[in-house]
This record gives C-alpha cells, sequence and structure tokens, in this order.
C-alpha cells in the first residue's frame, strides 16, 4: 500500500510562486513512477507533469517552463516548483504513484491564483 500526502497549496496573487510536496509512504516510492494532476471545476482532471524512477520528466505544454517536478528519493517525497502562475493554475492539485498494479492518488490541495 502507498499513502500519498500532498500539502503546499494556498491562496498566491498572479505572476507568483508555490511549491507543492507530496509525502510517501510505503516502499514502492524509489521504483515508482510520480505524477502531479490537477482538477479545475467543471473540468475533468488532467496530467501536470510526471517522472520516472531514473529522473525523466514530462511536462503538460500548458506549464512547461513555469513548473519544476523533482523527486527526493531518501525522503520519499516529490515537489512541485510552480512559476509565473496563472489563473488558469487554480485547481485541486493531485500527487499520483504508479507502478505495476499500483495506482495511488493523495487526497488533493488547493491551488487558487487570484488577485
Amino acid at each position: 500500500q502507498v499513502q500519498l500526502v500532498e500539502s503546499g497549496g494556498g491562496l498566491v496573487q498572479p505572476g507568483g510562486s508555490l511549491r507543492l510536496s507530496c509525502a510517501a509512504s510505503g516502499s514502492i516510492f524509489g521504483v515508482a513512477t510520480m505524477g502531479w494532476y490537477r482538477q479545475a471545476p467543471g473540468k475533468q482532471r488532467e496530467s501536470v507533469a510526471t517522472i520516472t524512477s531514473g529522473g525523466s520528466t514530462n511536462y503538460a505544454d500548458t506549464v512547461k517552463g513555469r513548473f519544476t517536478i523533482s523527486r527526493d528519493n531518501a525522503k520519499n517525497t516529490v515537489y512541485l516548483q510552480m512559476n509565473s502562475l496563472k489563473p488558469e493554475d487554480t485547481a485541486v492539485y493531485y500527487c499520483n504513484a504508479r507502478f505495476i498494479m499500483i495506482n495511488a492518488w493523495g487526497q488533493g490541495t488547493q491551488v487558487t491564483v487570484s488577485s
């Protein structure tokens, strides 16, 4: 079993920055592909960024150049550094861990970008 706990969300002005963290319990963190997803009101959940166990990353076109995903395997934690935030980045952000048959989700953290 994997449990994921996100933190770091909040209210930020356009152009500002936030860093989300996702702490994982369980023994698979080092081999799992970790990802951040988001869901805005009335919209489907979408992938924001993923990082493999080997450190390869992938980003949605809408966040390329502004967001950075990273992981610290010693701390079982994955991060999402979000810069130059826009109102359209407002959503609940979810952490995800995938490994073979495991597909685990955190409870989500709200990010609101507004002046």
